[in-house]
């Protein structure tokens, strides 16, 4: 199919619409994973759960998520993001339902389990598509505008799941976002589409030069790349390990967030669960700011800069104490670089890795940051049952985050696999 370059210039391009629909399945995978920490309370509470089994359940959802992750991008990359994201959507609005119901710490986390298969359709395919549909100098302007939905998805939960907790229980906020997540799936199959080529089309804002090359079928022809080729590059792992690490001290703050401020600073769960609004609302003006920011200064300053916020925000947590303006302050320039920290680093596969490897990329990279999720949660949630405070906990996550910067020092550029030069080699 012929690609006309002037379609982007002169008409609405589908590109909106890939990223509106990519921003809502964002707003309600991430109102369902992050909105997990503000149930927390309530959920601890009714089901006499240990921090230990409440990181657990968390987990799973992470192991479900790591375990099917690596082979999104393959999937993404071999099928379309349209059928993937189709298909994995019914699982996670099935298995947010089926958690409303769970009535103990096994079923809990078989249901939030089947949640983390179908969410793992809800981040490569998603951010390999969008990047996809725009130019290579305004991805990061596309994935700071699809960011805000995981922002926005935790902001409005903050407030939405106390008000559904006072009029109802915790249930039927996981019923509410399993039909929003079974609804998305009829709206990706009739709107979504993987590439531009689908509708005849370069990405928007591409040069000239981009879809000359959309239009030969991708310029020379490129080498189906294995995962041995990626995995022995060391910039793969340097990023990789960073990501693990972060992800740790992310993970960790989030989760346990509005329980620390409800049993630990004795807030009120109304003025706990704020905490969440405020989160999510840093991370909207995060990815609003910085991500196009990095588009200028490069990738890699920019997580350098963003590691060591993030570390000093959580130390920023723990001096705060029961100060409101001091907590919410400090939470909302951690959400801040919440936000920016996934779509930034996925950016780095489009950046250091070819165009159409970018999912597997992503993919492989997912593992990494499983890890570091899952191991700093079930370490903090046993840290808090042995010791009664999160004060130990958070301290490690202040080191985490440093050392994640650490190893972003040692990301050289030089050639790559997104290197023409290394077509040939």
């Amino acid at each position: 199919m012929a690609i006309d370059s002037r379609k982007h210039s002169h008409t609405f391009h589908w590109a909106w619409v890939i990223l509106a629909v990519c921003f809502v399945n964002l707003f309600i995978s991430y109102g369902i994973r992050l909105g997990y920490g503000v149930l927390l309370p309530e959920m601890i509470r009714t089901m006499s759960l240990t921090r230990r089994q409440a990181g657990d359940i968390f987990n799973s959802y992470l192991l479900a998520y790591v375990a099917l992750s690596p082979i999104m991008g393959y999937l993404t990359d071999r099928f379309g993001a349209r059928r993937v994201i189709s298909f994995f959507g019914i699982l996670l609005g099935a298995g947010a339902l089926l958690t409303g119901t769970a009535r103990n710490f096994w079923q809990g986390c078989l249901f939030f389990a089947i949640v983390g298969m179908g969410a793992s359709a809800m981040w490569t395919p998603i951010l390999t598509v969008v990047q996809r549909w725009f130019g290579a100098e305004r991805r990061g302007m596309a994935l700071g505008i699809l960011s805000t939905g995981f922002g926005l998805g935790f902001a409005v939960m903050g407030k939405l799941y106390p008000v559904i907790v006072e009029q109802w229980n915790w249930r039927y906020c996981w019923y509410f976002l399993g039909a929003a997540g079974l609804l998305m799936v009829g709206i990706n199959l009739l709107l979504l589409r993987s590439k531009p080529e689908d509708k005849g089309l370069q990405p928007w804002g591409a040069r000239d030069e981009e879809g000359l090359i959309a239009e030969q079928g991708g310029g020379a022809p490129k080498p189906k790349t294995r995962y041995s080729e990626i995995l022995s590059t060391s910039r793969f792992w340097m990023i990789g390990i960073s990501y693990c690490l972060v992800a740790a001290s992310l993970y960790v703050v989030t989760t346990f967030m509005v329980d620390y401020a409800r049993y630990s600073l004795g807030l009120s769960y109304e003025t706990a669960s704020s905490l969440a609004t405020i989160h999510g609302l840093g991370q909207v003006v995060g990815v609003l700011t910085v991500l196009t920011i990095s588009d200028r200064v490069g990738r890699r300053p920019t997580i350098l800069l963003s590691n060591v916020i993030i570390s000093a925000s959580i130390a920023g947590i723990l001096l705060s104490g029961t100060h409101e303006f001091w907590l919410f302050l400090c939470v909302g320039v951690f959400g801040a670089f919440f936000g920016v920290t996934f779509p930034i680093y996925g950016a780095c596969a489009g950046d250091y890795f070819r165009r159409d490897i970018m999912g597997t990329v992503i993919g492989a990279w997912t593992p990494l940051y499983g890890l570091g999720a899952i191991g700093g949660n079930s370490l903090a949630g046993y840290l808090r049952d042995v010791t009664g405070s999160f004060v130990i906990p958070f301290l490690i996550m202040i080191l985490t985050a440093l050392l994640a910067a650490v190893f972003m020092l040692f990301v050289k550029k030089g050639a790559s696999l997104s290197s023409t030069r290394t077509h040939a080699t």
